[in-house]
């Protein structure tokens, strides 16, 4: 099913017990977050029980402040979430599919996140898994419904080195993401409601050139160019990039 604007209207919107406006959206099998702008007066959006397979395609939404995500497809997290998200506090993406720690660090964007449930997720059983969310997301108190503590945050520090100097581990582990995902297009600057799925070999190209990247930054701003469709025409054609 898709999220319309007349679905969002017609949903149940209530003041919950922590008195945030909240939009219940669960278990419509939703396969895709869009129209979300018709969503903008919620504190919370709960959208527990769907088939969604990408976490993001918000507008900005700076009201938004709790995300129930629960029980969906999620594998992939958009690298710009951040930016449409900005207060975001209360994060549950219990039961989806994020395989690799990698694919974790658009979260570290979310500078107001305290709250944060990974349960269920493949990536929990990685080496590291808590000590690399804790370095990631640092202003995260509760991980997993646990407490986080002072000595896993000086682990995550001896492990990980500091954003500014992140140790050879942390650059491998942000190299790594999960191998299969989907790029959106788009038409006059707006997001199509179709996907183009991309071939292996291109895929591989892809991997080839965020695995290349000089540096952390330049790694974000291929992963970001990549999940918003903006795909270079040499790495498409398996060719290699125009000198200026």
């Amino acid at each position: 099913m898709r999220l319309t604007t007349d679905l969002i209207h017609n949903s149940l919107s209530f003041i919950n017990c922590l008195t945030e406006r909240e939009l219940d959206l669960r278990g419509h099998k939703i396969s895709a977050i869009e129209n979300m702008g018709a969503a903008k007066d919620n504190d919370a959006i709960d959208l527990t029980d769907n088939d969604i397979a990408q976490l993001g395609n918000f507008p900005l939404q700076p009201r938004l402040r709790t995300l129930f995500l629960a029980q969906n497809r999620i594998s992939n997290i958009q690298p710009n979430l951040s930016s449409s998200l900005p207060n975001l506090r209360t994060l549950v993406l219990t039961k989806n599919r994020i395989a690799e720690l990698g694919d974790l660090d658009p979260l570290a964007g979310l500078k107001k996140l305290v709250y944060l449930s990974l349960m269920g997720n493949p990536v929990t059983s990685k080496e590291n898994y808590r000590y690399w969310v804790i370095w990631r997301c640092p202003t995260v108190r509760y991980l997993d419904f646990v407490k986080v503590r002072d000595v896993e945050r000086n682990k995550a520090k001896e492990l990980f080195g500091t954003a500014e100097e992140p140790t050879e581990l942390a650059n491998q582990i942000s190299s790594n993401k999960s191998q299969g995902f989907s790029v959106p297009t788009f038409t006059n600057g707006a997001d199509s409601s179709k996907e183009r799925i991309y071939t292996d070999d291109e895929k591989k190209r892809m991997r080839a050139a965020i695995l290349n990247a000089s540096s952390l930054a330049e790694m974000a701003k291929l992963e970001k160019d990549f999940a918003e469709g903006r795909i270079p025409a040499h790495i498409l054609e398996g060719g290699e990039p125009m000198e200026t």
